[in-house]
């Protein structure tokens, strides 16, 4: 199967088993360390060869308009522009709810920023939420090599009351006390579906 650029197939195929997928992968993990997007497409890979979830990431809208052929088989793009703000990351469908989801990594060990979403981006997730999807965030703090999923009803309490001249970032110790940890392993290698079902679970309640 082929990977966007940039992203390697870190899964070698392995003996085949009756009791197992047609596929069945085990985890390469000479590249520990990897950035969110890497360890989260390895994982939507697993969970599509075993038939969990179908969740893809989401292709770039941009528009070349400028393209250069320094040789015969091969082309540079020099200019491009988005045709439209890019809405999140990642979409799918995981046990019949629609899914959709944007991945942060965070350099400070002591808030989240709340810059670092973009307004169309909480919009369109609040959306997904009313039409009855799950959206949210997967924020990483890098210092801690720690990911927490982040409703989106969350993130927006903190972002209403910065419109009132509260704080403009949610705080590290926020994360801990109240949002699930997702944690990293082999198989697959970030396996925040796992915080998916509580969200469905409270939805269910």
């Amino acid at each position: 199967m082929k990977f966007p650029a940039g992203v390697k197939n870190n899964y070698i195929k392995v003996e085949e088993k009756k009791d197992l997928p047609k596929k069945v992968w085990k985890a390469n993990m000479a590249n520990k360390g990897m950035t969110l997007e890497n360890m989260i497409n390895e994982s939507n890979e697993y969970y599509l060869n075993f038939d969990i979830a179908v969740i893809h990431k989401k292709p770039i809208p941009i528009q070349v308009v400028k393209v250069d052929y320094p040789s015969r088989n091969k082309a540079v793009i020099k200019e491009a522009y988005y045709k439209t703000p890019s809405t999140t990351d990642y979409n799918g469908v995981y046990k019949g709810f629609y899914i959709d989801f944007d991945a942060k990594e965070c350099s400070s060990k002591t808030s989240f920023t709340l810059n670092d979403v973009h307004k169309h981006q909480a919009d369109h997730l609040l959306n997904i939420k009313r039409h009855g999807g799950i959206g949210f965030f997967l924020i990483k703090f890098n210092k801690y090599d720690e990911c927490f999923l982040l409703e989106i009803d969350q993130y927006m309490t903190f972002y209403n009351n910065s419109l009132n001249g509260d704080r403009k970032s949610i705080p590290y110790d926020y994360f801990k006390n109240n949002c699930v940890e997702v944690k990293e392993g082999y198989l697959p290698r970030i396996d925040y579906l796992k915080g998916v079902d509580i969200l469905i679970e409270k939805r269910n309640q």
